[in-house]
């Protein structure tokens, strides 16, 4: 007979007993409670209604709710629509969980209607069926708002960068080729001349500073162009965007470090080798995440805004790490053992956490050394992957511990710690593999 696994698991609630999900529309909801009937034991009553999406109609739900005793609204995440009623709802003290559509999705060949759509949810929530989504508090979805509207920003601010290049070179302005950034200080004086109605290429190259490395010769060339009124017009109004959105930039990153600021300031742990010095300077949560390399103050608060600072939402690192998207999925069928695309995640955090592991790999760190080891023999993407799961995991270690600081590991950390009996038995698998018979023998024999 085949060999039995057998484990203990804990049991949970099989049935809770007041329940009600919302299907969400942009102006509408459908609501559905469900709890126990009054006069039949073992019975359950079910009522399905329909209620505007105004503040007004969801606080009176959440006062009906209350008076039904209901414990827990499930929701499905629909756009955005689902934020008034899960942010009013939870401020009158229900508990709400957002549930994710695929985990709600209706059973197939029944017909699909907004009362289905909300009876089934609350089916699956009065049996414990169903998880809930990471909703993070009032403080975090500020700062959300915040790095995210930066980031939207900062993109916008390229793109008007790369016209303006772009304008040059239909005027033909070749002053990127011999300029590394048209935007600094002698670029810019060079582009306000442009639109001031300036056309002498010596005149224009007389404006660079010192440290230009081009030649006044190849930047006289590189300004004898066609630049007409209208190049200056279109160059001014794209020049005006680019100082906009950058003071829009240093706002919201000011007002981001602020209240970074005011969710946590962690104190480091006391330094037992200087005597006379009870503990040190307090470092803030982005400081010490901008000691992992590669990790900057940019990059430290997007993570911070996207997990917020309270890592008991997570219970390890695998958890955070496999709620970003960053863990493969077993698939396995018969004798069948494959692993799945992890999936697409929080793409804020994985755009960051994709950056920094970029930039991690080009470092002589531990990081970097991971990335080179796994490149070799799982590709290139899948290594960033890797060392994006790596920065995670450090950072569910120093937000879960308030005085932990990072240490480098070394980049010959691997080799230090290196298994020599693995070494040897996968160096022979692979000889083996290319058809030799390997016949090992001990260096002192």
């Amino acid at each position: 007979m085949a060999e039995r696994d057998a484990e203990e698991s804990e049991q949970g609630p099989e049935l809770v007993e007041r329940v009600a999900a919302i299907d969400i529309a942009k102006a509408s909801g459908m609501v559905c409670t469900r709890v126990p009937h009054e006069d039949k034991p073992g019975r359950r009553m079910q009522r399905v209604w329909h209620v505007a999406a105004t503040s007004g109609t969801i606080l009176d739900l959440a006062d009906h709710l209350i008076c039904q005793g209901v414990t827990r609204v499930v929701m499905e995440a629909t756009s955005t629509y689902w934020k008034p009623f899960f942010f009013l709802l939870e401020a009158r003290g229900l508990g709400c969980w957002l549930v994710n559509a695929r985990d709600v999705k209706n059973v197939p060949s029944r017909p699909k209607t907004d009362k289905l759509d909300s009876v089934w949810p609350a089916k699956l929530a009065e049996r414990g069926m169903l998880r809930a989504s990471f909703v993070p508090p009032k403080p975090v979805r500020e700062l959300r708002d915040l790095t995210r509207s930066r980031a939207v920003l900062t993109h916008e601010y390229t793109r008007h960068k790369q016209r303006a290049e772009k304008l040059l070179e239909d005027a033909q302005i070749k002053l990127s080729s011999v300029i590394s950034d048209i935007f600094g200080v002698s670029g810019r004086a060079m582009l306000e001349a442009l639109i001031a109605g300036e056309r002498s290429p010596r005149a224009l190259a007389d404006l660079a500073h010192g440290t230009i490395k081009a030649s006044p010769q190849a930047l006289q060339e590189a300004l004898a162009g066609g630049f007409e009124e209208h190049h200056a017009f279109m160059l001014r109004m794209l020049l005006d965007t680019v100082d906009y959105l950058t003071l829009q930039i240093n706002k919201l990153t000011a007002r981001i470090t602020t209240r970074l600021t005011e969710l946590s300031t962690t104190p480091d742990a006391p330094d037992d080798d200087q005597p006379g010095q009870g503990m040190l300077m307090p470092l803030t949560d982005v400081e010490r995440l901008d000691e992992i390399p590669s990790v900057g103050p940019a990059t430290a608060q997007v993570i911070l805004a996207e997990i917020g600072t309270d890592m008991s939402v997570f219970p390890t690192a695998d958890h955070l790490a496999s709620w970003a998207r960053l863990s493969p999925r077993t698939f396995q069928s018969g004798p069948k053992n494959t692993s799945e695309p992890a999936g697409k995640g929080n793409p804020w955090l994985r755009g960051a956490l994709g950056e920094a592991a970029v930039s991690a790999a080009r470092t002589d760190t531990f990081l970097g050394a991971r990335y080179r080891r796994i490149v070799k023999r799982r590709g290139h993407l899948k290594a960033l992957v890797a060392v994006a799961r790596s920065i995670l995991v450090m950072v569910w270690h120093l937000m879960n511990d308030p005085t932990a600081r990072y240490r480098d590991l070394g980049p010959d950390w691997h080799t230090k710690n290196l298994d020599p009996a693995r070494k040897t038995r996968d160096l022979v698998r692979q000889l083996t593999a290319l058809g030799h018979d390997v016949t090992l023998t001990p260096a002192g024999a």
